[in-house]
């Protein structure tokens, strides 16, 4: 509440005037907050004081060092029992027995039955020993009192005195007293300190088997971080699945798990082991706790793979050494070897490191091909490295489309017989033209006599989602994309698909985060190598590679987007895969822009010289003669039906329904003739080169007439 207070002051320039008023008001304290109650405070002290870190770390010892003890009894009581008893050989006769080795189970009854029998007769001699250890007592002190009364007349004959007699019996007796009283005052504490030690053994044993909860071990510990991989640590890492049947039933084998564990292996940068899994254990159970068994085993969940063999209800475990898996593998051989050249039919190309270390070599011979993945993972530079390896083959003729378009396939100017580059639906419309161009000259191929060979033709697409999503329609109203019947981009690939690998027309597609609108079923299906980076679900990894690669232990979808950038899950019968496994893990070689170049100049200079397409025109007043010179390029000589296929590829209105006479025609009345070499019609560079000077030093003249 506040109060106004009147206040008259005086001016002091002239004190006759009015004194003037002022009012203040005054506005009392705020009344002091009520006090926090004691319990509060305490309450939060308590709080404080238990988040602490020192007090977590305080706790954590007394509980650490407290189950050492405890849990070094068990063991020392363990190791007792194992001594006095035939447990010992039962656990590795029923270990042998369970692992079909019945000659080492014989060899463990027979030493059971051994030890059995000496300890029977030990036992027989408890039975009597009680006997003889009285008489041997009851002698052995007869004879020492009559050794001592012996001395005692020695004593006495010497001294003359008859007391004598019993002076060393009594002394005797006087030390027994004097050792006795000795023990009635020192036993108390040498019980304590007996106790004392006997807890510091017990102590020791657990400290060295680290016998306690892993929370409540030392964080330089507990991290355990490149810890190697032991036949103890797989079994305890399995038995701490989570799964009641495999817990109970390495509870109750006699080995305690060891029976279920193959050799522990060395591969590569990590080692390899294979685990039968007890009766009612499953091995998807296994795969779907991928993460806790890597941080069982003190790993990270990249760098444990887990596999499915032939053999039934096994699982095969890779683990990786920590760290290694984030040491990049060495460059690709076809930037380190510079005489390096590739063989479609025969030959295999270097595309990395399996997890084991080993080389990895894909076969491309007849077979098509997908490789998908998230964003940025290292897809184009997969794809790139394989038609790198290929480009070393003369024989090999490439259409290229990136619908992409930020120049990751520059470097094939001058190689591809096609090169288109963009993401537009221009860009996939000229795709689609190219696409349909290679299915007809499949069928031109297939038509052919019985027995012909066909050079290998590559229709390469990168970021094929695009064209598959496309909007756009032609002039009928048919979809370039989309997975319908009607759309001209989907249909030209599954007719590459169905037919294409027959005449050596094969079908590479690279494509982003794999849905069925973007990558429809047919299409991926089709392909007989499929690979695939990092993905974000397991659906997704389906539909990269299959049911069949999944079920069997494949999952790009635990690859770590970024960090395994490169690295591919393979399922194809083009690369050694093991025995058993439906795919294969490989880190690939990473190839730069800069390595590309010098790959494909290489890749150049193999071949007589290409002119490539970058971009196919239509809708306008074409020059025939000047085309046909375009396309046969820097060739000295180019065969007729491939001129053909190229003037309908550099332009399908125009030139798309054109024939032999067509084509001969045009050569005939400019003089170019076609002819024949090696029995086969070709077009001459020359006579075309003659032809064009002719037709426009005639046009010069005439201008000039």
């Amino acid at each position: 509440m506040s109060e106004n207070v009147v206040s008259l002051r005086k001016n002091p320039e002239n004190p006759g005037e009015d004194a003037s008023v002022t009012t203040l008001t005054v506005v009392p304290d705020a009344p002091p907050a009520p006090p926090v109650p004691l319990w509060v405070r305490s309450g939060r002290a308590i709080k404080r004081i238990a988040t602490d870190e020192r007090t977590k770390t305080t706790g954590r010892a007394i509980v650490r060092h407290s189950i050492y003890t405890v849990n070094g009894g068990r063991i020392v009581v363990r190791r007792a029992w194992d001594g006095r008893t035939a447990a010992r050989y039962e656990r590795m006769f029923r270990a042998a027995e369970a692992a079909g080795n019945y000659e080492v189970a014989e060899e463990w009854e027979e030493r059971g039955q051994r030890f059995r029998e000496a300890r029977h007769r030990r036992r027989m001699d408890l039975l009597h020993s009680p006997l003889d250890a009285a008489k041997g007592v009851g002698v052995g002190v007869g004879m020492g009192i009559g050794v001592l009364v012996a001395l005692g007349v020695v004593m006495a004959i010497n001294t003359h005195d008859v007391t004598d007699v019993i002076t060393p019996l009594k002394a005797t007796i006087d030390f027994i007293a004097t050792l006795i009283r000795i023990v009635q005052i020192v036993w108390p504490t040498a019980l304590i300190l007996g106790s004392l030690f006997a807890l510091l053994a017990l102590w020791t044993v657990g400290s060295k088997q680290q016998a306690a909860p892993q929370w409540a071990l030392p964080a330089n510990v507990r991290s355990g971080e490149g810890e190697p991989i032991t036949p103890s640590i797989v079994v305890k890492a399995l038995r701490d699945l989570g799964i009641p049947a495999m817990r109970n039933a390495i509870k109750e084998m006699g080995d305690a798990g060891a029976s279920m564990l193959g050799p522990i292996t060395i591969a590569g940068c990590g080692v390899e082991v294979d685990v039968t899994l007890p009766s009612g254990v499953s091995t998807n159970e296994v795969q779907q706790r991928r993460r806790k068994l890597a941080e069982n085993l003190t790993r990270h969940e990249h760098e444990v793979f887990i596999t499915i063999p032939q053999a039934a209800r096994t699982v095969r475990l890779w683990v990786a050494d920590s760290g290694a898996l984030d040491e990049p593998i060495g460059p690709s051989p076809l930037v380190t070897d510079e005489s390096m050249t590739a063989d479609y039919s025969k030959g295999k190309a270097p595309w990395g490191q399996d997890l084991r270390g080993d080389a990895a070599a894909l076969s491309l011979y007849q077979r098509h091909l997908l490789i998908t993945g998230l964003s940025n993972q290292g897809k184009t530079v997969a794809l790139r490295s394989l038609a790198l390896w290929l480009a070393l083959d003369k024989s090999v003729r490439f259409l290229m489309g990136d619908l992409k378009g930020v120049g990751d396939w520059n470097m094939f100017d001058g190689l591809a017989d096609t090169l288109i580059q963009g993401p537009t639906d221009e860009h996939v419309i000229q795709v689609t033209e190219m696409v349909e161009g290679a299915v007809d000259e499949m069928n031109h191929r297939l038509m052919s006599p019985p027995g012909t060979q066909f050079p290998p033709l590559i229709v390469l697409v990168d970021e094929a989602q695009v064209a598959f999503m496309c909007p756009a329609k032609d002039e009928d109203k048919r979809p370039y994309g989309g997975s319908k019947a009607n759309s001209r981009y989907f249909m030209a690939v599954r007719k590459i698909h169905n037919q294409g690998r027959a005449v050596n027309v094969l079908m590479w597609q690279g494509t982003q985060d794999p849905t069925d609108q973007n990558l429809p079923k047919l299409v991926r299906e089709g392909a007989h190598t499929r690979a695939s980076l990092a993905l974000g679900t397991e659906s997704q990894a389906r539909m990269a590679l299959g049911d069949k690669a999944v079920d069997g232990g494949a999952a790009p979808n635990l690859l770590r987007p970024g960090l395994d950038r490169g690295t591919l899950v393979v399922a194809s019968d083009g690369i050694a895969i093991p025995a058993g496994q439906a795919s294969i893990t490989v880190r690939t070689h990473y190839i730069d822009d800069e390595g590309a170049v010098a790959i494909t100049d290489r890749a150049k200079a193999l071949r007589d010289g290409v002119t490539t397409l970058t971009v196919i025109e239509r809708g306008e007043e074409r020059d025939p003669l000047a085309d046909i010179a375009s396309v046969v390029g820097d060739a000295s000589r180019v065969r007729t039906k491939d001129v053909l296929k190229r003037l309908a590829v550099l332009n399908e209105d125009a030139y798309g329904g054109w024939s032999f006479i067509d084509l001969k025609r045009v050569l005939d009345d400019a003089g170019a003739e076609p002819h024949k070499s090696d029995g086969v019609m070709v077009v001459s560079r020359d006579r075309l080169t003659a032809a064009l000077a002719n037709r426009d030093g005639e046009g010069s003249a005439s201008a000039a007439g």
